[in-house]
């Protein structure tokens, strides 16, 4: 008979907008709450409610490995806040069976004045773990953490990576049967990123359950045989990684780009109305080898008819780094007038991106004034060697010289060495 890690019946977490009696989750809110009485006695009363989380109900078995993902503010920290009895929930309850670890912000649990081999001590005891475990585990600890120089240093010192890697090797280290991990190793480097990802993997190996919340879908769908999908506080999806994917970046897709506010009260000059990106065989996908050609198919509807057109179509890493911006103006592409409903193919050069998680975004000018901006679709390059934490946004062979010996690599040649 399978064994159930963890049931959640009905979860539902609310907050009180602008409340001058808030709920108190923790000592902090509680003190928080104090002294803004203090400072504004008199201050507004209105409120609104606000559900972060409603009517959540899942079971997840011992040993597997399940992805929380949704958009901003779904509900997805919320939930691991509450299984990990940070937040009480405001309806319904969690049954946890085992020894549970979460790690969900960077340096929950230290205390900024301390050392890291103190806050070793007093970050294993949050856990659970008592001080004899954490004198027996403590130089495996300092090992799988990498930052053994800079242990008798003040953690207020670290950088957020150090953080990342000291926390992570405490919570991995108190032998979880059940592991809440928060986005946390998007702050570490690729080498630290594997090397956790390969720790989950043993883990899972031995039995543990672990819940990964990522914005990084690769990563997902390389942990995750199953996801969870949260869409405005409510479980909308609960099974196959693939399937949960394909809903997730569907809602991501044409988005409102937030850098971008067209003139309020007035209809867009033209709307993006579906965006497909297709390999050079025409079937579409969102996973790309390095070196390959993408053609990003956009659909569209305009209001009036838009003179001099110029169409954008860029793209932005992950971390919101802007890595290249194909443009119909710049390629000598002349669209005097666009009107009515269309469509609009790029087929772009063979792409050398390196390997992680991008998204496009689509602009369209008008006699050099932006008209329209928008978030287009997510999708990932894979390549085993080149990694964005050490060949940056691309990479291009170079022709090397070793003591004024040339050494010619094509192109073809690198891909194939590597």
């Amino acid at each position: 008979m399978t064994e159930l890690a963890i049931k959640a019946d009905g979860l539902g977490k609310k907050y009180k907008i602008g409340a001058s009696v808030a709920q108190h989750d923790s000592l902090r809110d509680m003190l928080q709450s104090m002294t803004k009485k203090l400072l504004k006695p008199n201050g507004p009363k209105e409120s609104s409610e606000f559900w972060a989380l409603r009517n959540a109900s899942f079971e997840i078995n011992r040993g597997e490995n399940v992805g929380i993902i949704g958009l901003n503010g779904a509900g997805k920290s919320t939930l691991l806040k509450i299984l990990s009895q940070i937040v009480t929930p405001t309806e319904g309850h969690a049954t946890i069976q085992g020894r549970l670890g979460a790690l969900l912000e960077v340096g929950t649990g230290f205390h900024q004045e301390l050392t890291g081999r103190e806050n070793v001590f007093l970050y294993g005891s949050i856990l659970g773990m008592s001080r004899e475990e954490v004198e027996k585990k403590f130089d495996r600890i300092i090992e799988f953490s990498e930052i053994a120089d800079f242990i008798d240093t003040p953690v207020k010192r670290y950088s957020s990576g150090m953080y990342v890697r000291l926390a992570f090797a405490v919570a991995a280290h108190l032998d979880p049967d059940i592991l809440l991990l928060d986005e946390v190793l998007a702050v570490g480097d690729f080498s630290f990123q594997k090397k956790c990802m390969d720790f989950a993997k043993s883990l899972e190996q031995q039995g543990s359950t672990i819940l990964f919340v990522s914005h990084n879908m690769f990563s997902i769908k390389t942990m995750c045989p199953r996801v969870i999908y949260l869409k405005k506080g409510e479980v909308v999806f609960d099974g196959p990684t693939d399937e949960g994917l394909r809903m997730y970046e569907a809602d991501s897709r044409l988005a409102q780009s937030p850098w971008f506010q067209p003139e309020r009260g007035q209809a867009p000059a033209i709307t993006f109305t579906d965006i497909q990106l297709l390999d050079k065989s025409g079937t579409e996908k969102t996973v790309f080898d390095f070196g390959e050609k993408m053609t990003v198919r956009i659909r569209y509807q305009t209001s009036r008819p838009i003179k001099k057109a110029d169409i954008r179509i860029g793209v932005n890493r992950a971390d919101e780094i802007h890595c290249c911006t194909f443009s119909t103006s710049a390629d000598q592409i002349n669209l005097s007038e666009i009107d009515g409903e269309g469509e609009i193919e790029l087929v772009t050069p063979a792409l050398e991106l390196v390997s992680d998680q991008y998204t496009t975004t689509i602009a369209v000018r008008e006699n050099d004034q932006q008209i329209c901006s928008q978030l287009g679709a997510t999708f990932h390059i894979r390549h085993p060697l080149f990694q964005s934490n050490a060949y940056g946004v691309f990479h291009q062979s170079g022709e090397w010289r070793l003591n004024g010996i040339e050494n010619v690599l094509s192109p073809a040649t690198a891909n194939k060495r590597s």
